[in-house]
């Protein structure tokens, strides 16, 4: 069952993240880009710190001690994540959501390659044919055949696209990597205890950022704290059981199961919003799901 238990813990990250993204749509609205998007790091870190609270209370675990490793790969995927959710929105500006989402979704194949180069994450073939096949899902699912043909004429948003599907997979990778180079402790305890540091480091810098550049974002994000708590316990939520995946098995793993939150997106979006689903998407969610398929048999194997 423990094997298997990076499955679970991903599962519920990506339901809680879609939750998230809701509680975070709404903020946007109120209080712009920027000041949504610091809510995730600002707000949830003190639930993340309440949360390696009660993970050392419950193992009866001592708080691992920070190796200069550690905090290098904590810090990479600190960095790298507020990195790729600045060109997302750069991309998202000058093209659609779905496109967007397309390029960005390449994620999973670039986790792949590079953890399999710098942290020795294992990679057979059939592993990396499964994420390439669940990865292609999603960029059926998420685009429609005049959007697919846009995609390959406009390198600009392609670039940055794809940069932040870089730059995403390099935050998964950075947190695997915090983790892993832990000298001590069971997967619970490491995993809060990055998540700490991770949220430290990047609500840190966005803190100082918005103080120096847009204080009119940070101080909007004040005035409505409780939707602002909402989302940053959903997200503190969310990162702790993506970081109980990372902590259990290879981030290629998680990042590509991780893509089921896209189904999971549209299912919202047809229950709330009453947007019909097409063929195209009925299609992309089945390879998605067949790529998963494949990818839990291959790691059964």
């Amino acid at each position: 069952m423990s094997g298997w238990l990076w499955v679970l813990a991903t599962l519920v990250a990506a339901a809680a993240q879609t939750a998230r993204n809701v509680t975070q749509r709404g903020l946007t609205r109120q209080i712009g880009t920027l000041g949504a998007t610091q809510v995730r790091f600002v707000f949830g870190l003190p639930f993340a710190i309440a949360f390696l609270g009660l993970t050392a209370r419950a193992t009866g675990e001592a708080i691992p001690t920070m190796t200069t490793a550690s905090l290098g790969f904590a810090a990479l995927g600190a960095v790298a994540q507020i990195a790729a959710t600045a060109l997302m929105l750069i991309t998202m500006k000058s093209r659609s959501f779905a496109v967007t989402t397309a390029w960005i979704k390449t994620e999973p194949v670039m986790v792949a390659l590079i953890a399999a180069v710098t942290i020795g994450d294992a990679l057979t073939v059939p592993k990396f044919a499964a994420i390439v096949v669940a990865t292609a899902g999603v960029v059926i699912l998420s685009t429609r055949p005049d959007t697919a043909r846009l995609m390959l004429r406009d390198l600009g948003p392609a670039a940055t696209g794809l940069l932040a599907g870089l730059f995403f997979g390099l935050a998964a990778i950075g947190f695997r990597g915090g983790i892993l180079h832990l000298p001590e402790g069971g997967f619970l305890i490491r995993a809060s205890t990055i998540l700490v540091v991770g949220l430290a480091i990047q609500a840190g810098l966005l803190l100082v950022w918005l103080l120096l550049f847009d204080r009119r974002a940070l101080t909007a994000s004040f005035g409505v704290w409780r939707t602002s708590l909402g989302a940053g316990f959903l997200g503190a939520f969310a990162s702790q059981f993506w970081f109980i995946g990372f902590a259990l098995t290879t981030a290629a793993n998680v990042r590509t199961l991780a893509l089921v939150e896209v189904i999971m997106a549209l299912a919202v979006s047809r229950h709330f919003l009453r947007q019909p689903v097409t063929t195209r998407q009925m299609i992309g969610i089945a390879i998605v799901v067949i790529g998963i398929g494949l990818l839990l048999n291959a790691q059964s194997a």
